[in-house]
């Protein structure tokens, strides 16, 4: 009602644009991570963006241009229920555009829309969840290296990477996992509907797919990007508007925080906090990389 009112309002505007107005928003990157130096997909860090984007005055439709391999599961979920509760408060719909990959989170992402396009080439997919690790007991027991761990709770220790693995914690994380993996499967199943059209076995393995074959699988809605689909929606006088999140100096200038100038008034700490960017450099290395980018 809200909204139907204000978009007859609009027509007698004089402040009203007299093109077509579509929000775009770039949701970039690993998901998920709570240091403010990593730069990754969280709510916290697109809420204002995302806010700013459907309240545009306006505006026909928001528009998502996503580029993420996938993260944490609570994150990308986080930013789909925003998404969602956003174009149900202010009845717009969104409409999402995968770039080189949408997979994992990335895809959830996706799914936050009501309609979903991609290139031919773009990976789509990877319905599934993920937990990766190293062991180093037998390196330890080499060099001679005793690990001494203290706690209150039997299971504290639980997927301890320095003690030898335990059947009984890999059951205990494949419970979780499967948790996590049900809810991801129902809401795909719950935003696609009728348009999915493979079966089960198929498209809930984690296994991850072209964007050409995403279409046949009915995982998105058309291949176009998003200012040739914008416009045949729209019109040609459409205007596309890109809004963005304030990034901190840090991020400026396409930078991961890794061989900027340190300004004026860095303490020693934040410097080495950015010192160890580098390990998670590798990290979003290896997400992205799972996917041949």
């Amino acid at each position: 009602m809200k909204r139907t009112l204000w978009s007859r309002l609009d027509r007698f505007n004089p402040l009203t644009p007299a093109s077509p107005v579509v929000p775009v928003v770039r949701l970039t990157g690993v998901i998920g991570g709570q240091d403010l130096l990593r730069g990754r997909l969280t709510l916290a860090g697109q809420a204002d963006a995302l806010a700013r984007a459907f309240r545009m005055p306006g505006a026909k439709a928001v528009a998502l241009v996503i580029n993420s391999p996938g993260g944490t599961p609570v994150q990308a979920y986080q930013l789909h229920k925003r998404i969602r509760a956003l174009a149900k408060e202010h009845m717009v719909k969104v409409y999402a555009f995968c770039e080189d990959v949408a997979a994992s989170g990335g895809y959830m992402l996706a799914v936050a829309a009501d309609e979903i396009f991609a290139e031919e080439s773009s990976v789509i997919g990877s319905i599934g969840v993920i937990s990766a690790g190293f062991g180093f007991d037998k390196l330890m027991e080499k060099i001679g290296v005793e690990r001494r761990v203290y706690t209150s709770g039997a299971e504290k220790g639980m997927l301890d990477p320095f003690r030898p693995e335990r059947a009984e914690d890999v059951a205990h994380l494949k419970d979780l996992q499967r948790d996590v993996h049900e809810g991801f499967v129902g809401l795909v199943k719950e935003r696609r509907g009728d348009r999915l059209k493979g079966d089960d076995e198929m498209l809930f393995t984690g296994a991850f797919w072209s964007g050409k074959k995403a279409l046949d699988l009915g995982l998105i809605d058309g291949i176009g990007d998003v200012r040739d689909t914008m416009r045949k929606r729209f019109g040609e006088e459409i205007d596309l508007r890109l809004v963005t999140t304030d990034r901190a100096w840090w991020m400026r200038g396409g930078g991961q925080g890794i061989g900027l100038r340190r300004p004026e008034g860095l303490t020693d700490d934040l410097a080495g906090r950015l010192a160890g960017n580098l390990v998670d450099a590798l990290e979003t290395r290896a997400f992205w990389s799972r996917f041949g980018l």
